[in-house]
C-alpha cells in the first residue's frame, strides 16, 4: 500500500467524524453556540477538578458542578470528586438542550398562545436553571423561581388538556402546587409556620407533573424522548436520595447532588418549548 493510500485511510474516518459533528450541529438552529458555551463550561469543569485532586482544595469544583460551597467538614475523596464531577456533566448536557434551539428548517405557524407558552416554557427552563444561583444570593430568589413556572401552568394546560375539564383538573393541580409552594416558601421565610401548605402544595405539583407527562405522551407535537426526560426529572430526585441513604456517601454530598438533578426539568421544559417549533414534517430528535 503506497503512503498515499494510507494517508487516505486515515483522512476518511476522520472526515467521517467531523462531518457527522457538522450535521449534528446544523440540525439545530443554534447548535454552534450551544456548543461553544458549553465548551466553555466543560473546560472550566475539568480545570476545577484537576484543582480538587491537586490542590485539595473543593470549593471551585463545588461551584461549578453544584452551584454551592462545600461544607468545612467535606474531605477531598474520590466520591466527594467524581458525583459533583458527573453532577456538571449533566449540568453541561442541560445547557446544550437548552441552548440549542429547535430543528432547523422553517419554523410551523403558531398561535399566539403557543407564542406566549414557549417564551414561557424557555424563561422556566432559564429561572430552574438559575435557581441554585439565586438561592445562594437570597431565599427569597427562590421564590421569584415559581412565578414562570405559574406561566406554564396557565399556559400548558390548554395545550396538553383534552377536554374543558381536564384543563380546568390542570390548571387546579398545577395553582395550587407551584402557587402553594411560592406561599408557603415566602411565609417560612418571613416567621410564620406553613403547616399542611407544604403537602398540598406538594401534592398538587406532583398531581399536575403526572397528568401533564400523560397527556405529552399522547400529543403527537411532543417527542416521546422529551417526555422521558420529563419522567426522569421527576423520579430521579427520590430514587437518588434513597441510594444516598444506603451508599454511606456524606448526606450533605448527596443532598447537593439530588438538588442538581433539578436540572432535568430543564432540559424537559427547554425540550417542550423547542418541540412546539419543529419543521413540519420533520422528526425531533430523540437526544
Amino acid at each position: 500500500m503506497t503512503a498515499g493510500a494510507r494517508l487516505a485511510r486515515v483522512r476518511r474516518p476522520v472526515s467521517l467524524l467531523s462531518s457527522g459533528k457538522c450535521h449534528v450541529l446544523r440540525r439545530h438552529r443554534l447548535g454552534v453556540p450551544a456548543l461553544i458555551v458549553t465548551g466553555i463550561y466543560l473546560s472550566a469543569l475539568t480545570v476545577a477538578v484537576v484543582v480538587a485532586l491537586a490542590a485539595g482544595d473543593l470549593h471551585a469544583l463545588w461551584w461549578m458542578a453544584l452551584f454551592t460551597a462545600p461544607d468545612a467538614s467535606i474531605q477531598v475523596t474520590w466520591p466527594n470528586v467524581l458525583l459533583p464531577t458527573l453532577a456538571g456533566l449533566v449540568v453541561a448536557w442541560a445547557l446544550w438542550e437548552f441552548l440549542r434551539g429547535p430543528l432547523t428548517g422553517p419554523p410551523t405557524e403558531q398561535d399566539q398562545d403557543t407564542r406566549r407558552l414557549r417564551v414561557a416554557l424557555y424563561v422556566a427552563a432559564a429561572s430552574t436553571l438559575a435557581s441554585p444561583f439565586l438561592a445562594s444570593w437570597s431565599l427569597w430568589g427562590a421564590v421569584v423561581t415559581y412565578v414562570p413556572m405559574f406561566g406554564v401552568v396557565l399556559l400548558l394546560s390548554p395545550v396538553v388538556g383534552r377536554t374543558r375539564r381536564h384543563v380546568l383538573i390542570l390548571r387546579v393541580c398545577g395553582i395550587l402546587g407551584y402557587g402553594g409552594a411560592a406561599v408557603g416558601l415566602g411565609l417560612a421565610l418571613s416567621g410564620h409556620k406553613v403547616g399542611a401548605l407544604a403537602l398540598v402544595a406538594g401534592l398538587g405539583s406532583l398531581i399536575w407533573n403526572v397528568l401533564v407527562l400523560r397527556a405529552q405522551w399522547d400529543n403527537d407535537r411532543f417527542e416521546r424522548a422529551t417526555v422521558k426526560y420529563g419522567i426522569l426529572a421527576l423520579v430521579l430526585p427520590v430514587v437518588l436520595t434513597v441510594a444516598g441513604g444506603l451508599s454511606g456517601v456524606p448526606l450533605e454530598v448527596y443532598d447537593d447532588v439530588v438538588a442538581v438533578a433539578g436540572v432535568l426539568a430543564v432540559v424537559w421544559l427547554a425540550r417542550s418549548a423547542h418541540d412546539l417549533d419543529a419543521p413540519p414534517a420533520v422528526s425531533v430528535p430523540s437526544a
